[in-house]
């Protein structure tokens, strides 16, 4: 799977995990690791986007897991992502 397809992917589960309650996002989130790990041969402008969407999501997991906000966090995971799909794609 292309990383474009990924980052498509991350992107569309952030969205629906951060309508659902913190025990169901949680689960939705660590799902999403297979698709954030990086490849060999990215460009370094992708393999920096795909890096900082996945500590983004790392940011929301432990908000989450913690019991803490997670609004702007949210935000910014999903803008990451969006980030990491336009430079991929």
């Amino acid at each position: 799977m292309a990383d474009s397809e990924k980052a498509a992917k991350v992107v569309e589960a952030l969205k629906a995990a951060e309508r659902e309650p913190p025990q169901t996002a949680l689960p939705m989130l660590n799902g999403l690791i297979g698709l954030v790990q990086g490849e060999a041969d990215q460009p370094l402008e992708i393999e920096e986007a795909r890096s900082s969407a996945f500590m983004a999501i790392c940011e929301v997991g432990k908000a989450l897991h913690r019991g803490q906000p997670a609004d702007r966090l949210w935000a910014s995971a999903i803008d990451a992502a969006e980030r990491w799909r336009s430079l991929a794609g």
